[in-house]
């Protein structure tokens, strides 16, 4: 990302923190931890902890720790080599323990990509539920926890068959291959009341919809993703499937804010969507 991209972001972050920056006062002089922290919504939310530093004084120490890390100089240099960010390589599923000085922890770990999910199922799996019960277990010895948040999926609500999403409607077919990613997803949910209820552990569930906006890749096998990179490459856009399908897509530096608010004011052992509440067809 070039100077004047990181400028354009942080102004973003800026619009979008405008007022949540108020609701967000329990993060100062604390320290974060995201787990799976150099991924789209992991880099997302280094940019609002960044910019609550540095034009409110916020005063956060953010972690971001996931398999790969060696990327995310070049992706996001400017963060990269910031102070109040540390880069640590870690696989969640074989996390023990976190710093002690840790005050919140966000598991943001585990692919979205469905081309992931088909070849390499197993380890799809193990990543979600295995890494989000070691999570927990390693935040329940933090001396000085305020708080975890457990980013699941708005699929785990399943295939609504109304234009408007149902937010009780379950209607997934667990048998089905294609299933997986959104059972394992609902799993570390029931993982998330267990260690709310046996531990007595503050536990929030955020379930993200779709976003667009700078870090997504373009070859990524999601609808708008792919519609920009065919007016990019000149056309024709092409549309799989049915065009009236609806979407709702948030914009990244909104579902950062968003996902800070769930983590500060969210009520333990429950699950808030998180995406736009405007609907958009293909």
């Amino acid at each position: 990302m070039s100077l004047k991209q990181a400028a354009m972001v942080r102004e973003d972050c800026q619009a979008s923190l405008k007022i949540a920056q108020q609701t967000l006062a329990p993060l100062r002089n604390s320290s974060v931890f995201i787990i799976g922290g150099t991924g789209f919504v992991g880099t997302w939310l280094a940019e609002a902890i960044a910019c609550l530093n540095d034009e409110h004084a916020f005063n956060i120490q953010v972690t971001l720790a996931a398999r790969e890390v060696d990327q995310f100089g070049t992706v996001a240099a400017h963060l990269a080599t910031r102070s109040d960010i540390r880069l640590v390589r870690a696989d969640v599923r074989y996390l023990s323990e976190f710093p002690a000085e840790i005050n919140w922890v966000i598991n943001a770990a585990g692919s979205p990509d469905n081309r992931v999910h088909t070849s390499d199922p197993l380890r799809t799996a193990n990543t979600i539920v295995a890494g989000t019960g070691a999570a927990l277990e390693a935040a329940t010895r933090l001396p000085e926890l305020r708080g975890f948040l457990q980013l699941s999926s708005g699929l785990v609500n399943g295939a609504s068959p109304a234009p408007v999403r149902e937010e009780d409607f379950f209607g997934q077919d667990c048998l089905r291959f294609n299933s997986l990613y959104t059972e394992s997803k609902r799993m570390c949910e029931a993982l998330c009341t267990a260690f709310v209820n046996q531990h007595r552990m503050r536990v929030v569930v955020a379930r993200p919809f779709a976003f667009m906006g700078p870090y997504q890749l373009l070859d990524r096998p999601w609808a708008i993703n792919n519609f920009l990179r065919d007016a990019i490459h000149g056309g024709p856009i092409r549309i799989l499937g049915d065009a009236d399908t609806v979407r709702s897509y948030m914009y990244p530096s909104d579902m950062a804010a968003s996902a800070l608010a769930i983590l500060v004011l969210g009520r333990s052992g429950q699950a808030y969507n998180l995406g736009s509440s405007e609907q958009t067809t293909l």
